[in-house]
């Protein structure tokens, strides 16, 4: 039986399309169900074939809501043998597993440094050929903060995999619909705002640029660290009131010192397992963030959004509901 032009040519599309496929380079995404971790997965969907990684059937179960024929594994980020599994045909990690705050179910030790070591174990038994770490302005093995110390320790242990390790660091970050957009929002829609140390230098970068920061990163070759903002810095004060310019609202800001806030974070940790915030949490976000972030992102090879466009793209009125 012979087949029409038309027939032949479905054939030839299919096979082009195999082919397509099979030369596409594979991820591995830890911390996948996250905010950036699904953007990421969304943006290289048409470019790689993305494992992606998360702790738990609940996580699975969120993230693929979010994303379509994505390969998701649940892995115990302390489990060697079952991280060598996911990973065994990949050939590159992007990993962003990490925590600002602390609590008595989730520590700074297990979410970075033994996250790291276990990934540094797992691909000493795989192919992958590169790693790209999330890490936050202010790292530092030195740090009297422990979550940034710890962070940097992490930092450290993924410098001796042997292979090359692009560690990404950045500030406040902020996206659609984002925890971090969504507390600005409501901040700007308030009428009195109080803010511990409201001259406290924010240099806020937009999610779609950490994740192109991202992508390029895979293409590097090399270890490197890579500092990583917002082209404008500005007190949180004035954070605030540009926010509330898209909103038509004025509120007040009150500058409260913020001894009186690492006071009631101390007798929340007193009193509670899983305090909202805690100490080292506030001084991880009191970071004053003023660097040189078009020279970073001149040698990524990327354009940052302006402060007032990531603004317009994330700020929502909390009390109005969308279509």
């Amino acid at each position: 039986m012979t087949r029409g032009a038309g027939g032949i040519r479905t054939e030839k599309n299919r096979y082009r399309n195999r082919l397509r496929e099979k030369d596409l380079e594979k991820i591995l995404i830890t911390g996948a169900n996250g905010k950036l971790g699904t953007r990421l997965i969304l943006h290289l969907a048409n470019q790689y074939h993305i494992r992606a990684i998360v702790r738990s059937e609940r996580a699975k179960e969120s993230l693929q809501r979010s994303v379509d024929s994505v390969d998701i594994r649940i892995v115990d980020y302390n489990d060697v043998s079952a991280l060598a599994m996911a990973a065994s045909d990949c050939d590159h990690a992007v990993h962003l597993v990490g925590i600002i705050r602390q609590t008595a179910d989730s520590r700074y030790q297990s979410a970075h440094e033994d996250s790291c070591s276990t990934l540094v174990s797992a691909i000493e038994k795989t192919g992958i050929k590169s790693i790209v770490y999330l890490s936050l302005i202010g790292s530092n093995s030195d740090s009297g903060n422990p979550c940034f110390r710890s962070r940097g320790n992490a930092e450290e242990i993924l410098r001796s995999a042997g292979i090359p390790v692009v560690i990404i660091r950045v500030p406040m970050v902020l996206g659609e619909d984002d925890y971090a957009s969504q507390s600005l929002a409501k901040k700007a829609n308030a009428r009195y705002v109080p803010v511990f140390r409201a001259d406290c230098v924010e240099q806020p970068i937009y999610a779609g640029d950490v994740i192109e920061a991202i992508v390029q990163s895979l293409e590097i070759g090399r270890t490197e660290t890579i500092e990583l903002a917002g082209p404008e810095s500005l007190s949180r004060k004035s954070l605030i009131l540009r926010a509330a310019e898209l909103l038509d609202h004025h509120p007040v800001v009150i500058n409260l010192p913020l001894g009186c806030g690492l006071l009631l974070a101390g007798v929340l940790e007193a009193v509670s397992r899983n305090p909202p915030v805690t100490r080292d949490m506030l001084n991880v976000l009191d970071h004053d963030d003023d660097i040189d972030a078009l020279s970073a992102a001149g040698r990524l090879g990327i354009r940052l959004t302006s402060l007032d466009d990531m603004l317009q793209a994330v700020i929502r009125d909390p009390y109005l509901t969308s279509d």
